[in-house]
Parts: structure tokens; sequence; C-alpha cells
């Protein structure tokens, strides 16, 4: 058996990382948590209306009658709990009525998180329209405030398919696939961007699609990637994936979308952070009175990433996930279909059933993972230090092995090492940093505005370390932390109390 035996994560980068509606016709003004404006929005299933020979702006949803667009195809309008009624264009309808996009319905966008909290089974089907539509809502802003850019048709058009298709390539349980894909060795990687443009290229291909040659389809994958950023025109890559300084309309749509379905609310208002920017030098800036709310954009996602989706409950099933897939991979080749768009497309959340319902012998140990996860026989989540990198005396790899050694009766794949990272989405350093401001009397000037200058409770640090120890036996699970513990000792590092399986045994130097 190839265990799942330890896991490196590092929570940044521009992301990533749905929704089950009750039907209903209500539509409401109400009082956003996430912003003190009053947003128009609809609790219901997506309701789509065709609204031939007229374009819905980001105006008066009532006013659709009061004027025809003479250079836009007929538009439909998809009801969204979060940004209300949104326009979307027959071209971006010809990506979302094909197989590669509708798969996206069946990949919730939280992964195993919806196992710890029921009502975040929102899926990356609609998560995908969201982007589009702010990306389309930002850039026909950016037009029409800064008319001097020559912002092109074609630029408004493909910013709008690549918020649409950013996440075409996520695999089962989304960003947990692509960790258990890094596990299995082989020098096997997988990266749900690059295979976003595939699926991407699968679509206009059989679609017949023409009108998109080889250089319309290079840029929108670069938009996805937010790689290959020129030297002319950049702030075009500032929308979608922005890898200058992280800030982006998919950030903006998944911390708000989440925390919706999450029951949460956020301090964060992304709606004033598009309307209080404009594009200086090249790259989109921000009035400077919104520098707090980008450190509030931040703190945001940091605090779901460390109270929801590395919660040790949500992380044990993914890692109980991880050992389904790795034991029926001989059998299923999940790990073959990782090239092929036209194989990949077949995997999605529904594998799991596919085990859970089987009847092959090759298939018994998966089977028997998913049932105990089922029945809440979860793997034990044993301790946690956050640690400093200069006091870290081991590697991840290896500190399973130095546990079983310490241990009795202990066996190495008895244990799951997590290297969980979290930051602000730039890694160890203030992404705040890498952004650009202007003042209301001067918006012709861009400069930084250092942190020490906005506050003093702002972060020093943008970056925590943290190692986590999970047990499969819970039989084991004292003799785990036992064990862990004495080495901590050894390293001079002090156990965190409260995770103490039995005070009794709390080990002091």
């Amino acid at each position: 058996m190839s265990t799942f035996k330890y896991i490196n994560e590092e929570i940044s980068g521009t992301e990533g990382e749905e929704s089950d509606y009750d039907s209903s016709d209500f539509i409401g003004y109400h009082e956003s948590p996430r912003s003190p404006r009053l947003i128009n929005y609809a609790i219901g299933r997506g309701i789509i209306g065709s609204f031939k020979g007229h374009s819905v702006g980001s105006g008066n949803l009532g006013d659709c009658d009061s004027y025809q667009s003479s250079n836009r195809k007929s538009s439909k309008i998809i009801n969204d709990v979060i940004h209300g009624h949104m326009e979307v264009p027959d071209y971006i309808m010809d990506f979302i009525d094909t197989e590669q996009f509708q798969r996206l319905r069946d990949l919730k966008q939280l992964g195993t998180t919806n196992f710890v909290f029921p009502c975040a089974s929102h899926s990356r089907f609609e998560h995908s329209i969201g982007v589009s539509h702010l990306a389309g809502k930002y850039i026909d802003r950016i037009k029409a405030t800064q008319p001097e850019l020559d912002i092109t048709e074609r630029e408004q058009k493909f910013v709008r398919i690549a918020g649409l298709c950013h996440d075409l390539g996520h695999g089962p349980f989304s960003h947990a696939f692509e960790s258990w894909v890094d596990q299995l060795g082989d020098g096997k990687r997988f990266h749900h961007e690059e295979m976003s443009i595939k699926m991407l290229n699968w679509i206009i291909d059989e679609q017949g699609l023409d009108e998109y040659d080889t250089d319309d389809i290079k840029y929108i994958s670069s938009l996805i990637q937010g790689k290959h950023r020129p030297k002319e025109r950049a702030f075009i890559y500032d929308i979608v994936a922005n890898n200058r300084n992280s800030v982006d309309v998919d950030k903006f749509d998944y911390l708000s979308r989440d925390s919706y379905y999450l029951g949460r609310s956020t301090v964060c208002d992304f709606q004033r952070l598009m309307e209080f920017s404009k594009v200086i030098d090249d790259q989109i800036c921000f009035c400077s009175k919104e520098i707090y709310n980008l450190y509030e954009l931040f703190h945001t996602r940091y605090s779901l990433h460390k109270l929801v989706y590395t919660h040790k409950v949500g992380k044990s099933i993914e890692f109980m996930v991880a050992d389904a897939l790795t034991e029926a991979d001989h059998f299923l080749k999940i790990s073959e279909q990782l090239d092929d768009p036209k194989e990949f497309i077949n995997l999605s959340d529904s594998l799991l059933r596919r085990i859970e319902t089987s009847k092959e012998p090759e298939l018994e140990k998966s089977r028997k993972i998913i049932k105990n996860i089922r029945n809440r026989n979860l793997y034990k989540f044993v301790d946690e230090i956050i640690v400093s990198a200069d006091k870290i005396k081991w590697s991840a790899d290896s500190l399973a092995k130095d546990i079983a050694n310490e241990g009795n009766g202990i066996l190495e794949s008895d244990i799951i090492v997590q290297n969980l990272k979290l930051n602000y989405a730039f890694k160890d350093k203030d992404p705040v940093q890498s952004t650009k401001f202007y003042t209301r009397y001067d918006s012709t000037q861009s400069f930084r505005i250092k942190k020490e200058e906005t506050s003093h409770l702002i972060p020093n640090q943008f970056q925590e370390e943290r190692i986590r120890i999970f047990c499969r036996s819970k039989e084991k699970c004292e003799q785990v932390q036992t064990a862990f513990r004495k080495l901590l000792v050894n390293h001079n590092l002090t156990p965190n109390p409260s995770f103490t399986v039995s005070p009794a045994r709390y080990i002091k130097k």
C-alpha cells in the first residue's frame, strides 16, 4: 500500500479555492454583510431568463427596456445570490453550454469542507460565472471612466472568457486532488491552470468557435495563468489572476461566496475596491483611503484558510479521500487520466460515489475508507505547533519516521505529517506593499504607502508555518502524541497544551 504520509501545503498565490439553492422567485434588497451598500440579490436557483434584443448593464435592472445595444448580441440574465442579476453575453453562453463547463456543477468549491460546514456545498460552476461577471464589470468600468486607455471589445471579451474558464481544470475535491497527485511520486505533477487551458482549447475546437485564432487562445490562456505579462497593457492581467499583488476578481468572488455559504460576515468591501481604482502607469491602482480595505481583504482570506479551509477535521477527511484514491488508483487508473482532457473530464466529486457503490473486489480497501468517512470514523488529529523556519531541525518527510522510531508499536504508515503555511497570499511578503495608490486630489500620480503609515496594528509577519500530526489509528493517537512531544522537547520546542490528548501525559522538559 502506498500511503499518504505527509504533505507540504502552502496557502498562497491567487486562487481558490458554488451552491445548492432553494427554488424561489423572491427578489429583494438586502443589507450585505460584506458591504454597507444595498445590494440586489435573489434567494433562488440561478433563474435564467432571456431578454431578446436587450442588453442589461450594471445599472438599474428595471431599465432593461430603456436601451438596446447595437454592437452586442442578445444576452441572458442569471440571478445570483452574491451579485444579483448578472448579464451573460451569448459568447459566454457558448462556453457555459458545454459538457466541459457543466462538469463544474459536480465539483464542490471547498472540497471536503462541507463535511464539517454542511451549508458550504456550493460548486465551481456558479463561482466561475461570478468571476466572469466581475471581470466584465471591472473592465467595462475602466473603459467607461478612462476612455484614453482605448480598451477594445476584444479585450473586454477575452477578460470575461478568462474569468469564466479559469477553473475548468480542477480535479475531484479541487485543491486536494493536486495535493494527492503530488504525493504519488514518479515525478507526477498536476496544475489545474494547465488543464483549464487544455479544456479551453477543447471547447473551442469541439464547438467550432472559429472566431478564436491561435493568438486569441494564447492571450486568454495567459490571462488565466496570470503569466507572461507584457510591458504594455499589463493592467489587463491585474483583473482575473493578478500575480503582481494577488488582488483580483477571483478572490473577490470566492471570499464573498464562501463567506455567504459558511454563514460568516466579511468586512472587506470589494465593490469599493473596484469603484475606487484606476489604471496608472499600466497597472491598476487604488485610492489611498482604500488601503485598510485591502488589508481586510487579505486578512479575510487568511482567516478563512485558518478557520475553515484547513480545519483539522476537514483535512482529516481530505487525507482519507486521498488514501481512498490511492487504493483505487491501480484499478481505476485515475493517475493516468491527468494529461488528456477527454479522459480527465470524467473525474469529478462523483468519483467517491463511484467507488462507494462499486462491487469490484479490487476496490474493497477504498470502499472501507469511504465507509469510515460516512460513519464518522475519521483519522485523528494529534497535535499542532507553530514553528519558525530557523527552529525546524527535521524535514517534513522524515518526521513520520522519527515519531515512529521514538514510540513503541507505532508504524510510519500510522502517521500523517502536514507542513502547513498560512499567509496573505504572497508567501512571507506583504502584498499591499506591491500595490500602488493615488489620492483624490491627484489621480495622475501613483505611489506606495508604508504599512507603518496605515496602522501600527498591521502584522509585521505575513506568513506562519505549522506542523500538524494526524494518526490513522484511533488506538495509537496518544502514543503518537507522546512520541511527537518527546521530539519537540529534544528540539527545544514547546507543545501546545490545548491539544494535549491526556493532561496526565503532558511532557515537560
